[in-house]
This record gives structure tokens, C-alpha cells and sequence, in this order.
């Protein structure tokens, strides 16, 4: 499974154990991980399945990111 995420104005598609980078925010003192709410799209496997299109976000899809 995947998905494509907006932050900073830039489009990122992340998948289950990828490592990203994004722009630096103030978070508070042992925050562990992030929350992306705006999910553009989250497909199936790679090269399959269905995927679900925001329009302009998917309603109710989150993506978590531990914070390295």
C-alpha cells in the first residue's frame, strides 16, 4: 500500500518503511512521531488494486510518521 501526501505545498508518495524528508516545524520536546491529514491518494500494492482519489483529500485517511 501507498500514498501521495501534501506538505509544504510538495507532493510526496510514501510507502510502509520508507524514510522521507520534509520541511523542519517546531514540535513539542519528545514528540515521537507526526501526523500527514492531507492524503491526496492512497492506492493498493504496487503495480495494482484500487486506489482512492481525494478530491481534493481521501475523507478519513491519515498517514503516521515516526519523527527520526
Amino acid at each position: 500500500m501507498y500514498a501521495i501526501i501534501e506538505d509544504s505545498g510538495v507532493q510526496i508518495k510514501v510507502s510502509q518503511g520508507d524514510v522521507i524528508r520534509v520541511d523542519e516545524r517546531p514540535l513539542p520536546a519528545g514528540t515521537g512521531s507526526i501526523t500527514f491529514e492531507r492524503v491526496l491518494l492512497v492506492g493498493g500494492a504496487e503495480g495494482g488494486g484500487e486506489a482512492r482519489i481525494g478530491r481534493p483529500y481521501v475523507e478519513g485517511a491519515k498517514v503516521t510518521a515516526e519523527v527520526l
